[in-house]
């Protein structure tokens, strides 16, 4: 076919066969371009007809159109390559048409461009797609770019190739920082190994590995994370790993907290029973050639129920604190304390003997020498010490605990303020609290309570006009039973009532005896519980009594302790109502209390008796002969009896005659007698007092 022939073939394949859109312009001076020709395709998709054939891009398009098309055309004239158009356009069905044209220039055997050639092909399905793979990366980079968990992407070789702003907030690095970094640069070294193994098992397919791990921020300090692997998988194949962590470190500060919470004493911070039970039982149960002799210390404050009581709650709490502070000072890799429970301290001595075990005991002696304060008070404080050692006081927790009470209230019975060992006589009802509850039950039906009276003498006369009646309780199965003992197990169960009614009953009685033998110038002192104070029916079972046995109420001294003055709004009415009546109020043990001068303006009191604490060193102790001084010089003046306790040479006796205190008792002067030798020392005779030495 000739050339001529295949002219029409050709010209008719390119304006109604061929999809892209073909035009040529024909390029005039301005310049100017119009449309020579364009095939259907072209037509159809400018919007243009035949009509539109021979007119400019400014006659036959909008202009919008025409604006853009003349710049990108105008750009081909001065192009010495090809240009490439990339436009779009909304066509009739609604949709949005992506074309890519190139524009190519043609010129004269002069070099002068005389038409361009515009193909336009249509890559709107390209487009679409590389749109939807465009969402597609943005979408993931939202996901991990907004991520909360900070998020990084690494090689095989843990080499960071890419971290989200999370993970650099977490590190306190840059995003791009981090990309000069290994993952591994950031493991903390203790988990190094086992965050190694972590990347290599799911860099080899195992997918969702997870670990806690630490890291180690940019500022030094360690972050608690937990971690989890995800592999890279393209085409089938592992690129790389994606490393998901999430900061838990507050989360494990909790976990800790709890942890200790369970495990230590709220108030002093010191270890609880729990954590002791668990370090016994370490013990234990290590295998017998590691098991060593060790000691359990059962330790008690002595008086702590009072000075808490006299006190208030927040004074006990701090000295229990400065205590736990002081046991502290013991405290290493052999020696823990423990706070069992109110004012009771567990220390566990491993690895010791008896003998160390002595010498330690004397120092925990030692420590509590040294006073207290708090709130510019002084106060002393002395412990009770009880010592089971293992294995030959008990093999198991339970009963090594128990053994060291059972030697802690041997201790207690015998004085207090020493230390003592464990011994198998010990396991016998004198201990026993249960078993001396049930007989001090019954005591006064057997008729094993009986009252001694001890002489408070008169340090100017000589003469005893007054006695402080003592309980005394002898049980038929136990024995004598020390009140020491008793008396506060009375105060816990609540037997102190009826037996303080037993008390005032007896006493009555015997002053209406002496008083039927024509002595009538004494007075006997009783010791009123706080919980009996309390109650409501106090007053008058009181007066029932003194009225029964016909019985004047000045023989009759009631002794309380500044703890049953520290409800006033009870107190002070009950305390009114009995000096009305004509009874004698005494504060016992003065001196001891917090709040004692501002008891003195409230309660209508008449004898103040200076604890023994201060009268034991009177004489070596300048602190203790200023304190008992002040108060004798407080009770002169403010026109109050003052009464010393606990004298028991004559050295205080002498010191206490010349601070010009009243009375005395102790027993320097006498111990407790009963009523028929008090009787016939102090009132048939009156005593002359002794010249001292």
């Amino acid at each position: 076919m000739q050339g001529a022939e295949l002219e029409p073939v050709i010209f008719d394949l390119i304006f109604k066969h061929i999809k892209d859109m073909v035009f040529i312009m024909k390029v005039e001076e301005g310049p100017v371009f119009r449309y020579l020709f364009a095939n259907q395709s072209g037509m159809k998709m400018a919007g243009i007809s035949q009509e539109s054939i021979g007119k400019t891009f400014q006659e036959a398009l909008p202009n919008e159109v025409y604006s853009y098309l003349q710049r990108e055309y105008e750009k081909a004239l001065s192009s010495t390559a090809l240009i490439t158009v990339f436009d779009s356009a909304t066509i009739a069905s609604g949709e949005i048409f992506y074309g890519e044209t190139i524009l190519s220039p043609v010129k004269d055997p002069n070099g002068e461009i005389r038409y361009i050639v515009a193909i336009t092909r249509d890559v709107t399905d390209y487009v679409k797609e590389k749109n939807k793979i465009i969402e597609s990366g943005q979408r993931y980079r939202s996901i991990v770019d907004q991520n909360m968990d900070a998020i990084f992407s690494i090689n095989m070789e843990g080499r960071i190739l890419e971290a989200n702003p999370a993970a650099a907030k977490l590190t306190g690095y840059d995003e791009k920082e981090l990309l000069d970094f290994s993952i591994y640069d950031l493991v903390s070294d203790s988990d190094f190994a086992s965050f190694k193994t972590l990347v290599e098992n799911t860099g080899s397919g195992m997918a969702l590995e997870s670990m806690d791990c630490r890291f180690t921020h940019r500022k030094g300090q360690l972050l608690t994370l937990h971690i989890k692997t995800v592999p890279i998988i393209v085409f089938g194949e592992i690129r790389g790993i994606y490393v998901i962590i999430r900061d838990i470190s507050e989360q494990s500060k909790n976990v800790e907290m709890i942890k200790y919470m369970a495990f230590h004493d709220q108030l002093t911070g010191l270890l609880n029973r729990r954590a002791l039970l668990d370090k016994l039982n370490e013990q234990l149960f290590l295998p017998d050639r590691n098991r060593k002799e060790f000691a359990l210390i059962s330790i008690d404050l002595d008086r702590f129920k009072y000075l808490n009581d006299s006190l208030g709650h927040l004074v006990g709490d701090e000295i229990l604190k400065k205590t736990s502070s002081r046991l502290l000072e013991c405290q290493n890799d052999r020696c823990f304390v423990y706070r069992q429970g109110g004012d009771e301290f567990i220390i566990l001595l491993l690895e010791t003997n008896r003998k160390a075990t002595a010498f330690f005991a004397q120092r925990i002696l030692s420590m509590f020498k040294r006073s207290f304060y708090f709130n510019s008070q002084e106060y002393y404080i002395s412990p009770s010490i009880g010592i089971s050692m293992y294995p030959s006081d008990g093999r198991d927790a339970e009963t090594l605990l128990k053994n060291a009470d059972e030697a802690l209230y041997r201790v207690k019975e015998r004085g207090r303020a020493h230390y003592q060992f464990y011994r198998t006589d010990m396991n016998s009802a004198i201990t026993n609290f249960l078993a001396i509850e049930t007989h001090l039950r019954k005591a006064i039906e057997k008729g094993e309570l009986f009252l001694h009276y001890q002489p408070q003498i008169d340090l100017v006369t000589g003469k005893a006009r007054s006695f402080e009646a003592l309980l005394r309780w002898n049980s038929i199965e136990l024995g004598p039973v020390s009140p020491g003992l008793f008396i506060p197990l009375a105060e816990d169960t609540g037997l102190i009532i009826s037996i303080g009614n037993w008390v005032i009953e007896n006493a009555c009685k015997q002053i209406r005896l002496w008083n039927k033998k024509g002595y009538t110038d004494f007075r006997v002192a009783i010791n009123i519980s706080p919980k009996q104070l309390q109650q409501p029916n106090f007053i008058s079972y009181l007066k029932n009594a003194l009225e029964k046995h016909n019985v004047h109420p000045s023989s009759l001294e009631i002794e309380i302790t500044e703890g049953s003055m520290e409800n006033t709004n009870e107190a002070v009415p009950a305390l009114k109502k009995l000096k009305k009546l004509g009874i004698t109020i005494a504060v016992d043990d003065f001196g001891t209390g917090y709040s004692s001068l501002s008891y003195l303006k409230q309660f209508p009191i008449d004898v103040l008796k200076i604890d023994q604490s201060f009268v034991k060193d009177i004489i070596g102790n300048d602190k203790d002969a200023a304190i008992a001084s002040a108060i004798i010089h407080l009770g002169k003046s403010l026109g109050v009896e003052v009464i010393a306790e606990g004298v028991e040479t004559a050295l205080q006796a002498d010191f206490l005659t010349k601070e010009e205190c009243h009375k005395a008792q102790g027993y320097f002067f006498s111990k407790p007698l009963p009523a028929n030798e008090a009787e016939e020392k102090y009132l048939s005779l009156p005593m002359v007092l002794q010249e001292y030495s």
